[in-house]
């Protein structure tokens, strides 16, 4: 359990012991600092606050596990927006505000009689010593690559744990996260590229698949085929191969696909917007440009980022104007005589 205590000394001393089969795993001693001590100090302040709520306050005393659900994952976007900014200010703002939610719900488990924040952190506790074996005990991991593997193998120990690799990755993820988390558990495993480059022979066979199937579409909707919904199926399920693929990909060149799809969309918003405004100054509307209008005012906002990275010194030396895309190229030329 958790047990705070005074040792006659100016700074309190934090002991937690960790019971599995009647033996003690480990004694865990730290010296808190001043700011450790305030923050244990406020966080009883906390939980204080939030008994009051319960009782006095008609929108606290109505809420439910469901009714905070949704706000729990909006609490949970705005501190990853806030992480993507870079805002740290807003970041411990909105840690302040997912701790509510946690605080809230051990509230509301209280309440029911199945659990209480004691239990909640007691067994974060037991679950953090348990799965770092070579932190706490005698176990040994010379890198994180065979931390990830112990962790994984440990899980499917436990007595509530996950008995099945991919029974960890909950059904509601967002599609990229989840696919990047199946990849990365299935990883631990031991189920993996022996070297990463082979993936992209897996892209560009999924590529392939892809235009076919466009192919069989297209020809479906020409020829008015009854099977054109199937076609279309058909291409659906090859597309999100592919998705799977590039995500597959970026995991094994270590960048997250949600935050490169994230960045990238940021980036996209900055830019139709400055596309957006200069042409309501102009007097017009989007609706009455040319394309080529609108590329020429695109491209302004891509070179005025440009001028702002540089003057920053964030330019960092691209690529991609110097590749090779021969091989780029005749991937193109082959699909095209799939289209046709």
């Amino acid at each position: 359990g958790l047990d705070f205590y005074s040792t006659g000394l100016k700074t309190p001393v934090f002991i937690y012991i960790c019971l599995k089969d009647d033996i003690v795993m480990e004694k865990v001693t730290r010296d808190n600092n001043i700011q450790d001590s305030n923050a244990v100090a406020e966080f009883d302040r906390l939980l204080g606050i939030m008994d009051q709520l319960r009782v006095k306050c008609p929108w606290d005393r109505k809420q439910t596990f469901a009714s905070l659900r949704p706000q729990t994952i909006e609490e949970t976007f705005e501190l990853s927006d806030a992480i993507l900014k870079g805002d740290l200010h807003n970041v411990a703002k909105e840690l302040g505000d997912l701790l509510l939610h946690v605080v809230f719900y051990a509230r509301l488990g209280k309440e029911s009689g199945e659990f209480d924040m004691g239990k909640v952190i007691d067994s974060l506790c037991n679950k953090l010593i348990y799965r770092h074996p070579h932190v706490f005990g005698d176990a040994m991991a010379a890198n994180a690559e065979q931390v990830v593997q112990n962790w994984e193998q440990l899980k499917t120990t436990e007595k509530d744990g996950n008995k099945r690799v991919l029974s960890g990755v909950p059904e509601g993820l967002p599609s990229i996260i989840k696919a990047y988390r199946m990849q990365d558990k299935a990883r631990a495993v031991g189920f993996d590229w022996e070297e990463r480059e082979q993936v992209w022979d897996k892209v560009e066979e999924e590529i392939g698949e892809f235009k076919c199937e466009l192919a069989g579409l297209a020809q479906a909707h020409r020829e008015g085929l009854l099977d054109e919904a199937l076609y279309k199926k058909h291409a659906q399920e090859e597309f999100g191969d592919l998705l799977f693929s590039l995500i597959n990909a970026a995991r094994l060149y270590d960048i997250n696909p949600d935050t490169a799809l994230e960045s990238t969309c940021s980036k996209f918003r900055r830019r139709f917007t400055y596309l957006e405004e200069k042409t309501i100054r102009a007097g017009r509307s989007l609706k009455e440009m040319t394309l080529a209008e609108m590329d020429e005012i695109w491209n302004e906002a891509k070179a005025q980022e440009a001028e702002e990275l540089q003057a920053k010194g964030e330019v960092a030396k691209s690529n991609v104007a110097e590749c090779n895309c021969n091989d780029a190229k005749r991937s193109d030329a082959e699909g095209a005589e799939l289209l046709q």
